[in-house]
């Protein structure tokens, strides 16, 4: 059985979650089924994406529909239980092998913000059935974050002008 990878998707340009998307399209092409749960973003596309299940499953665990850095300090607290949750979910996808491809979309904002620690994140990821691929996203890299993974992607927007 071939062992499955870890990719992250980083970086301050936008486009991670569509190039994840990409590769969860391509993944369930194929015949594996593919678990998205998203962090921190608050409702986005959400009716147009449950159009791609049963194949590609996508879960969010927070009730807001806000972002999550728009919410009060209060409503922040209620949404680190529902995140919590969500990563729990996503300890028991990788246990149980239920998928090919699992994306934690905006993981790493859950470092970033304070949810999480790297450690956390490590634990989860060792969870994982051989042959499951999972991908990250997230804006900030660093070499912490990059340990965990077999393949990074840097996304950058460049200014770029022909004169």
């Amino acid at each position: 059985m071939e062992k499955g990878f870890v990719q992250v998707y980083g970086g301050e340009g936008h486009g991670k979650s569509a190039a994840a998307l990409g590769r969860a399209i391509q993944v369930a092409s194929a015949g594996r089924d593919v678990v998205i749960i998203n962090f921190l973003k608050g409702c986005q596309n959400e009716e147009f994406l449950k159009r791609l299940e049963p194949e590609i499953k996508i879960f969010r665990f927070e009730k807001s529909e806000e972002e999550f850095a728009q919410l009060s300090d209060e409503r922040k607290q209620d949404e680190i239980c529902n995140i919590k949750n969500g990563l729990n979910f996503a300890k028991k996808v990788l246990t149980t092998g239920e998928c090919g491809l699992l994306i934690l979309d905006e993981v790493l904002g859950l470092i970033d913000n304070g949810i999480i620690t790297i450690e956390d994140l490590s634990h989860i990821l060792e969870a994982r059935s051989d042959d499951v691929d999972i991908i990250l996203t997230g804006i900030r890299l660093n070499d912490e974050v990059c340990r965990l993974a077999d393949e990074i992607y840097k996304i950058e927007a460049v200014n770029y002008k022909i004169y």
